[in-house]
């Protein structure tokens, strides 16, 4: 007997190979690469990327994902035999068909004033009213296919229930919220005609479900660059109600302030910005992540701020850079279920691993767009990625050698070598005159390459006001070039930045990487490139998580170009 007659089917030109342990092997030098990569995007995780063979995973989560956005389980099924070497392992389809059949098999309801979970399978209910998870959340059992739910505790039924491999499918509805009629505007208060982009119209629409129960929560991922705020005063405009918009920091509180103001018809006064500096509570209040998780004392489990989430009838809350919520915000959010949540985020990637978190308090993925195909719509740059790996001295190589594991990355990180690197890169862009940033993560790796350049250099000890003027001078054009901390991984809205130089990075965050890359992702007017390099010491740990940090931007498309010297494009 032959090969093909054992194996069943047998299609060689097909990329991926599916196995029972639910991996899922993708050639990347086929010519099918491009479309079984975006087919498994939509539900299966990119585990490893080295340049030949990706792999990626297809988990409960992912596929619970997969199905809250529409995909059924056939859907699945049908793109990998599509893209299949061999026949799938029957494992692998029974749990596709299992688990997304999962997601809505428990229902959170309301009748006749009761929240209630339902089921259609009595033993599962049983089962259900069983776990000890879920006893403190139960008021009582009404009949074989219902139980009584205390409201308080909507979220923490929605957590255990996907922490035990039933996630419920959240149909209680929700509030109204205080009333705020505003629109967006047609013409800009700068003065440019605006409207909402196609795919920005689709999110919206895939979030708001014309006001169901089946829409209200979720989130929304899309590139940096791409417009995750004006999809937020989208939805805003839909549901006109007083909202809460939670960020990742002050600058990016004042720059959701600047766009409601441009695009939405309403007035200063009734916008709120609730920060350290700041304590204003209005129609639309925008707070950070750091203020709500502030403690007095960091012993107690205290958060004074939180009384903002009762200050007012909020009707929506939009939850800025999602990946990025804090553990406390995580607590509250669980107590607020009956106000609609909007995530934004450029990656449902979490460094903590509390993806499931987000999808039971927040919600499932609503809607998310590859970025390459946005690319060539021309809604972000075109981007060049670029590693240049470089060697260590000789008397840092001894010291590495002999270092404990956990300075390893730090000396390889700060090889000095790197600083003549910089110094190539930056004065070829220079000479074009692009618009330049260095980034990286050591504070006197940092100043070492500010001074080299004669460059500012910004930290999280740099003032609000002394950022604003720098980021201000950089827009107009009266600086080409920024040394940038950790500070600028989010929220810096520099349109002409179209040069990225990453000197080191938090060991390996994926989700760190997809910001820096979203710095210099705005389309540029004169249609060129965005160009993204990592300076790493090649044969160390720095080159390690380099490649980790590689691996989200990698399954959206991106391909690093290697090389051991700088070639100017």
């Amino acid at each position: 007997m032959g090969v093909t007659e054992k194996m069943g089917m047998y299609n060689p030109g097909n990329p991926i190979i599916v196995q029972g342990d639910k991996s899922v092997l993708l050639e990347v030098n086929n010519p099918r690469y491009e479309a079984a990569r975006d087919y498994l995007n939509r539900f299966a995780e990119l585990v490893k990327s080295p340049e030949h063979i990706h792999t990626y995973r297809i988990t409960s989560l992912s596929l619970w994902n997969a199905a809250a956005s529409g995909m059924t389980p056939g859907d699945v099924i049908e793109a990998l035999e599509r893209f299949s070497k061999y026949d799938l392992p029957g494992n692998v389809l029974a749990d596709i068909r299992d688990y997304m059949s999962r997601y809505g098999r428990l229902r959170l309801e309301k009748k006749d004033g009761q929240l209630v979970l339902t089921a259609d399978d009595p033993i599962l209910l049983t089962e259900i009213y069983s776990n000890k998870k879920i006893q403190p959340c139960i008021i009582q059992k009404l009949d074989d296919s219902t139980i009584e739910v205390n409201p308080a505790m909507r979220g923490h039924i929605k957590k255990a229930l996907t922490e035990i491999g039933f996630p419920a499918k959240d149909l209680a509805g929700y509030i109204t919220g205080e009333y705020l009629p505003v629109d967006l505007r047609e013409i800009t208060a700068s003065g440019t005609e605006f409207s909402l982009r196609d795919y920005q119209v689709e999110a919206v629409d895939s979030f708001y479900q014309d006001g169901t129960v089946h829409g209200g929560s979720g989130t929304i991922v899309l590139p940096c660059g791409a417009g995750k705020t004006m999809i937020g005063m989208g939805v805003i405009a839909r549901l006109k109600c007083s909202t809460l918009i939670i960020t990742p920091n002050i600058t990016a509180a004042r720059q959701w302030i600047t766009e409601l103001m441009d695009k939405m018809d309403i007035r200063r006064e009734d916008i709120g910005e609730y920060s350290g500096e700041v304590k204003e509570i209005k129609p639309i209040t925008i707070a950070t992540y750091q203020i709500l998780s502030y403690r007095r004392n960091k012993s107690k489990n205290e958060f004074p701020h939180f009384a903002l989430f009762n200050s007012r009838n909020w009707g929506l809350i939009i939850y800025d850079e999602v990946h990025l919520l804090p553990a406390p915000v995580f607590r509250i959010t669980a107590e607020i279920q009956a106000t609609r949540r909007l995530g934004l985020t450029a990656t449902l990637v979490r460094e903590d691993g509390r993806e499931e978190d987000v999808f039971a308090l927040i919600g499932p993925k609503k809607y998310d767009a590859p970025w390459k195909d946005l690319e060539k719509q021309g809604w972000i740059a075109e981007a060049v990625c670029r590693e240049i790996r470089i060697p260590m001295p000789d008397d840092i190589r001894l010291k590495y050698a002999t270092a404990h594991d956990r300075s390893k990355y730090r000396i390889a990180a700060g090889n000095p070598r790197k600083y003549e690197m910089v110094k190539k890169i930056v004065a070829h862009h220079r000479e074009k005159g692009d618009k330049i940033l260095v980034i990286g993560m050591y504070l006197n790796q940092l100043k070492e390459i500010a001074r080299m350049l004669d460059a500012p250099v910004l930290t999280g000890s740099t003032s609000n006001r002394q950022r604003e003027i720098l980021y201000d001078r950089f827009r107009k054009g009266e600086q080409d070039i920024l040394v940038v901390s950790k500070v600028a991984n989010f929220a810096i809205d520099l349109p002409d930045a179209n040069v990225a130089v990453q000197v080191s990075g938090t060991f390996g965050s994926r989700q760190e990487e997809a910001q820096r890359l979203g710095r210099i992702l705005r389309p540029k007017k004169d249609g060129s490139p965005a160009r993204f390099y990592t300076i790493v010491t090649k044969d160390t740990k720095d080159q390690d998580f380099s490649a980790k940090r590689q691996m989200f931007l990698t399954e959206q498309g991106y391909r690093y170009e290697i090389s051991g010297e700088f070639i100017p494009p």
